[in-house]
């Protein structure tokens, strides 16, 4: 027996990575300070998140220049798409299966 929630993402399972993630999806790509001044964290918290995404091979990130005028941006790679499509799907299923407002056959 397979459990409900088992195409859930652990990389996915922070509402800011999910969040972030979300909207890098929507887009070809997202700047650094586009996705802290959307999802309303400071620098620290928004780059923490994004290296976990990095790193669980979610995301890509690319810098361009130098100091002050250096800009991150993020890209969602196809395993990331893949996951974050499973994510959405299994808690769409799992919320819908379990809908209060839904009658019980």
């Amino acid at each position: 027996m397979t459990s409900p929630l088992e195409g859930l993402d652990p990389a996915l399972n922070q509402p800011k990575r999910l969040a972030a993630i979300a909207m890098i999806a929507a887009s070809t790509s997202c700047d650094f300070a586009f996705l802290r001044d959307q999802l309303q964290l400071n620098d620290s918290d928004l780059s923490r998140h994004m290296t976990a995404l990095n790193h669980a091979g979610h995301v890509t990130v690319r810098k361009t220049g130098r100091g002050r005028g250096s800009t991150t941006t993020y890209s969602i790679t196809p395993a990331g798409r893949a996951a974050y499509g499973r994510h959405r799907d299994t808690l769409t299923a799992f919320l819908a299966a379990h809908d209060p407002s839904t009658p019980s056959p």
